[in-house]
């Protein structure tokens, strides 16, 4: 896509979003010369999925981009974007939270993360159920976790045309982020993001409540998989 494409789909979708809402474009397989066009227009925050395509762009890009490391993340992989990476959206197990705390630790950091919700009904791979999420919260480690800020709730509504159930998702998952706000995390005003709605849905999503959207497709085109 052409750099003024870019910059006028970019501010396209900032133009939709209400104050309070962040926007993160996803440039995950866009080359380093979209991102330069969506960072001259003005955005700051990108999220990418591959460690080792994410570490080539923040070696190219400016030093003020705030990272976000969005597809699963595996344990092992943790390691490598601890020095950078300002926050991992998907977290879906204790394990990861674990490992996330100790290579933070290890940089003298604090990671902030989001913990990710099953929500759809399709068969996903990854994310808690509430009830998962319930318990990891209750048996209460992560109070112990000095290094890792748990900052919120992100989870990914049904890949449908059904605005109805989109809207059913998103909502389950705002009422369940007033929950667990209340019971675990009162006194926390850092626990404040629902991290929920992309490209297809986004304008539902600040409807019902998201405070973050993950805009790709519609602001940098088809992916390149280069």
């Amino acid at each position: 896509m052409e750099t003024t494409d870019i910059s006028n789909r970019l501010q396209e979708v900032k133009n939709n979003l209400p104050q309070g809402v962040r926007l993160v474009a996803v440039s995950k397989f866009h080359p380093t010369e979209s991102l330069l066009a969506a960072y001259n227009a003005g955005q700051r925050v990108f999220g990418e999925s591959r460690e080792q395509e994410l570490a080539k762009k923040v070696e190219a890009l400016p030093k003020d981009i705030e990272w976000h490391f969005i597809g699963h993340l595996q344990t092992n992989k943790v390691k490598y974007i601890a020095p950078y990476i300002s926050m991992i959206d998907a977290v879906d197990s204790l394990k990861l939270l674990r490992e996330i705390n100790k290579q933070a630790a290890a940089h003298n950091r604090t990671i902030k993360v989001l913990l990710e919700l099953h929500i759809a009904e399709e068969e996903t791979k990854y994310g808690l159920s509430l009830d998962a999420c319930r318990q990891l919260l209750e048996e209460g480690e992560w109070r112990k976790l000095e290094n890792v800020e748990i900052c919120g709730l992100m989870m990914m509504a049904s890949h449908v045309d059904d605005e109805q159930l989109i809207r059913q998702e998103f909502m389950l998952a705002a009422n369940f982020f007033d929950e667990v706000k209340s019971r675990y995390f009162a006194d926390q005003p850092s626990f404040c993001e629902r991290s929920w709605g992309m490209s297809h849905d986004y304008r539902i999503a600040v409807e019902c409540r998201s405070t973050m959207v993950r805009v790709g497709t519609y602001i940098f085109g088809e992916r390149a998989y280069f």
